[in-house]
């Protein structure tokens, strides 16, 4: 099949090219889907979106008009796509489920370290030659509690390190998993709970309108004063403005996030001879006790192989009429 590959990167178009091994006619487009550019994918019959292309119910529709049947994602979320739209319209629409919970996990703890030994900070003093340890005090994470809110395959895998590193960890979920339980004695508790108790939160949930801005002011206020929050799921999930506030009043300790509210058109993009346009992530930045990556946390070699093998997966299933375990929308 022709194929529009959409939001095209450097670091990921020799996996997707491999993986491919010349079955199907990529056309890498560096832009990102929008009203504007679905033209391009006008003599196609499928396209592969990232997670900042725009698949809302007027770009799809436009795309229907120009001949396209199959949408294939290059992530797990799918928030970027207007599912009912797509089963109106008879789009097939397939995501990359679970590509590398141990890459999303792992810089999960990443941040958290950096941030609780102040590594940026001491690394930029001993850049300028000054070996002062003033000011980069730490603590033992062993006997800390972190709570981790959604236990689906990464917070699994989180919680088996924290487990590792002597953490108490609690966490939350619709469906509480057996196994953490008895094996890594995880306790299940209430958000209020997890909230008042926890000296570390990571999130690890979908974004969806009942988990959008979760962490709020209301939330943030049930936190334990110093807390240190970690997002390295959906920017959605965290009122961003909130907390700055949390930060300037001292109440958050310390943020890591490895997404934003509003990184679309921003984050994956090189912007250093820009004048950055929002203040919010601006203000953000100005903080000491925070760590922002670009969206990052899935970027290993054995993820961006997954992740290539099963979206090529999806467009062989596409082609060949089959069904498959993969797909969010089966059209009747």
């Amino acid at each position: 099949m022709n194929v529009a590959v959409y939001s095209t990167h450097p670091f990921e178009k020799p996996y997707l090219v491999a993986s491919n091994q010349d079955k199907h006619e990529l056309l890498f487009i560096d832009n990102r889907l929008t009203d504007k550019s679905a033209v391009f994918a006008s003599d196609c019959e499928a396209i592969c979106l990232f997670t900042g292309d725009d698949a809302s119910a007027p770009v799809l529709q436009q795309l229907h008009q120009q001949g396209i049947k199959y949408i294939a994602l290059r992530s797990a979320g799918f928030n970027h796509v207007d599912l009912e739209m797509a089963k109106q319209l008879g789009l097939r629409v397939a995501r990359v489920p679970a590509y590398s919970p141990y890459a999303i996990a792992e810089h999960a703890v990443a941040l958290i370290l950096a941030l609780n030994r102040k590594l940026i900070r001491a690394h930029n003093r001993i850049m300028e030659l000054n070996f002062s340890l003033d000011g980069l005090v730490g603590f033992d994470m062993h006997g800390k509690t972190v709570g981790i809110i959604g236990t689906g395959k990464i917070g699994q895998v989180l919680a088996h390190i924290l487990r590792g590193f002597g953490c108490r960890v609690l966490a939350f979920d619709l469906y509480p998993n057996q196994e953490l339980i008895d094996q890594h004695q995880v306790q299940y508790v209430s958000l209020d709970e997890l909230y008042q108790e926890s000296d570390i939160i990571s999130l690890h949930v979908p974004l969806n309108d009942k988990t959008r801005y979760m962490i709020n002011a209301d939330t943030i206020q049930k936190m334990k004063a110093g807390v240190m929050l970690i997002n390295t799921s959906r920017g959605g999930l965290v009122d961003t403005k909130a907390v700055i506030d949390g930060l300037k009043h001292k109440h958050i300790g310390a943020v890591g996030l490895d997404v934003y509210e509003e990184e679309e058109g921003l984050f994956f993009e090189d912007h250093s001879e820009d004048i950055l346009q929002d203040d919010v992530i601006a203000r953000l930045m100005t903080f000491k006790n925070v760590l922002i990556t670009s969206h990052q946390a899935f970027l290993t070699d054995t993820a961006l192989t997954n992740i290539a093998d099963t979206t090529i997966e999806n467009l062989d299933a596409f082609e060949k009429g089959e069904k498959n375990e993969n797909e969010l929308t089966v059209p009747t």
